[in-house]
């Protein structure tokens, strides 16, 4: 059974053992608001779960324990947003972490800001600060499989922290590595500032991969133009594995937030 209510503080799962998944009640334009006052003497993580996320939130109990400890918890898929609404009639708002990364860069982050970005290529980094006049942008990127190194993560955590603090911090690795980094770093306590985790957002920006076309988001087909452009490497994702959501959400408890929590 899926039901929305508006508690305060994190929970993963009910008494008779049934998933719990939170959502804060945020559009882009709510969050931005959020985004444009959080400043950097303090610490917060952003996650944006999707289709793939609601997943892995329910067969990975260290994921859930990364989500929990998120400050705010963005739903980035239309999709997955009209499935809730046709089956049990609750309204989601969508804040997908593409449209807020774009956002962030035209229309809050000044050129003197302090931007942290891990992940992608210094071609990426430099584009971003040409497009966008930036000064101070920081830039590190992990080698492949570096969640598995201890050293690496490590070498990654000390990088962002003596970065801090920080306007913003975007983590573009993938899930679930980003939202692991986010975790450790909330844990040390050290870095201030906010972290975004924005997965393939700043492939989109800078041109590696193309979005959907407007119509396509709005009709929440995002996800077809993605198959149809890497139909190797998503189909699995979208075909195989993603259809198990519809039974998941059976199993899921969905909370609507009303604000989310920085520390």
């Amino acid at each position: 059974m899926i039901t929305c209510q508006l508690p305060s503080g994190t929970a993963t799962r009910t008494d008779d053992m049934q998933i719990v998944h939170e959502f804060d009640d945020l559009d882009l334009a709510g969050f931005m608001k959020i985004a444009a006052e959080f400043g950097h003497d303090r610490f917060g993580y952003v996650v944006t779960p999707n289709v793939d996320h609601v997943i892995r939130y329910h067969d990975d109990e260290r994921f859930r324990a990364a989500y929990a400890d998120a400050s705010f918890v963005l739903l980035d898929s239309r999709f997955l947003a009209y499935v809730l609404r046709l089956v049990a009639g609750i309204r989601a708002k969508v804040c997908t972490g593409s449209d807020l990364t774009e956002q962030l860069f035209s229309r809050l982050i000044e050129p003197a800001d302090r931007i942290v970005l891990i992940g992608g290529s210094s071609e990426q980094a430099a584009a971003l600060e040409r497009r966008y006049g930036l000064k101070d942008l920081r830039h590190f990127s992990p080698p492949m499989g570096f969640i598995a190194v201890p050293e690496a993560v490590d070498e990654c955590l000390r990088f962002v922290e003596s970065m801090s603090p920080f306007r913003f911090c975007l983590l573009a690795v993938g899930a679930p590595q980003q939202e692991f980094l986010a975790q450790r770093l909330r844990s040390r306590g050290i870095a201030r500032g906010m972290t975004l985790c924005v997965g393939a957002a700043v492939n989109f920006l800078t041109g590696v991969e193309r979005r959907a076309p407007r119509w396509m988001q709005r009709m929440a087909l995002e996800w077809l133009y993605r198959l149809s452009q890497d139909p190797r490497r998503l189909a699995r994702r979208y075909l195989v594995r993603g259809p198990r959501v519809f039974w998941l959400l059976t199993r899921t408890k969905i909370v609507l937030r009303r604000v989310g929590r920085g520390e």
